[in-house]
């Protein structure tokens, strides 16, 4: 009986180990790769004279880099993550988020927003979070949170 138990718990802690390798080889959003994307998305803008609120998230839409650009409104901040929210829940560009929405194909996210901008980074073929951008047209916004995307994945 003892022996028994003895056996499916280990058994089931070896499983429980299998688990946190497998997730530990997952790729992640980290801080070197937000500030690559950062720094080209804050180069984009500028080249265009976009003051805008950049936001590079991890895949649960939490920040890992925020960057208020000089001009930029203050409310660009909370549109910005809402972006990154929809995103990060969806797996889809935010613009892309809102013509599914008016089309009734998806459920609205609780405080996500429809506004172009924000867009997945992928690695390896795998979401691992988002780069959203704020305060210039919604395209605009995009072709920065694109140029920042591109600077980490695929």
């Amino acid at each position: 009986m003892i022996s028994r138990f003895l056996t499916r718990l280990l058994l089931l802690s070896s499983l429980g180990f299998t688990g946190v390798a497998l997730a530990q080889d997952a790729p992640v959003l980290n801080y070197e790769m937000a500030q690559r994307a950062m720094a080209a998305a804050l180069e984009e803008a500028r080249s265009n004279n976009w003051n805008l609120t950049i936001i590079v998230a991890d895949h649960e839409g939490v920040p890992v880099m925020i960057h208020r650009m000089d001009g930029a409104s203050v409310r660009t901040y909370e549109i910005a993550l809402a972006k990154a929210k929809v995103v990060t829940e969806t797996g889809l560009y935010s613009g892309e988020y809102g013509r599914r929405l008016e089309a009734g194909e998806i459920e609205e996210i609780e405080g996500g927003i429809h506004y172009a901008g924000g867009v997945p980074v992928m690695l390896n073929g795998k979401q691992i979070g988002a780069v959203t951008s704020s305060g210039a047209r919604g395209s605009e916004d995009e072709q920065v949170s694109l140029v920042g995307a591109a600077a980490i994945g695929d």
